[in-house]
């Protein structure tokens, strides 16, 4: 088969992939886009809830974690009556407060370390955003731990690398079937 043949024919089954799969995952890629522009601006935007201050006094000493994590909880649980399993717990010594984060939902309880009063209960935009972005909002939704994020990933990776090779295929093989059409006409 002469090189145009196999040229043109290389760029054909390049546009039909880069046709068929550019659609579905152009879909994914604005999505990650957007999240991304999103969790750069996430303070800038009011994603995350603002931090309470209280009073920090030199040497004074905080409650223990355990007693920060019991008043999180049980303010959930009679207060707000959503899941109180922690995620995690986030202490700013600095602003002498703890963020009490929760496992089934975006919700964020701020504890004063000093008293363990209930300073604010906030909605977590960002956790949300971020899940959203890297694709990790599927393993919360399904319940499983990781394996979804991971093919949400890998496959978005392998479309998004594919595309690259088609679109590349699709500039330089009109200007190489040119280029040898060139050739053939000087001989």
């Amino acid at each position: 088969m002469p090189k145009i043949n196999q040229l043109v024919t290389q760029t054909r089954i390049s546009r039909r992939l880069h046709k068929w799969f550019g659609v579905p995952i152009a879909v994914f890629l604005i999505l990650v886009s957007v999240t991304a522009i999103m969790l750069a601006w996430k303070k800038e935007m009011r994603l995350i809830p603002t931090s309470q201050k209280t009073r920090v006094a030199e040497g004074a000493s905080w409650i223990p974690v355990e007693q920060i994590i019991v008043a999180a909880t049980t303010h959930m649980k009679d207060s707000v009556g959503k899941s109180y399993e922690i995620d995690r717990v986030d202490i700013r010594p600095d602003k002498g407060i703890a963020k009490v984060v929760f496992k089934r939902h975006f919700t964020e309880i701020q504890v004063d370390g000093l008293s363990g009063e209930i300073l604010s209960v906030s909605q977590r935009n960002s956790d949300l955003i971020e899940k959203i972005h890297d694709g990790s909002i599927l393993d919360f939704i399904f319940g499983r731990d990781g394996g979804v994020k991971h093919i949400y990933s890998t496959v978005t990776s392998i479309f998004l690398i594919l595309l690259c090779v088609t679109g590349l295929l699709l500039w330089y093989n009109p200007k190489a079937i040119k280029k040898e059409k060139a050739r053939r006409i000087e001989r």
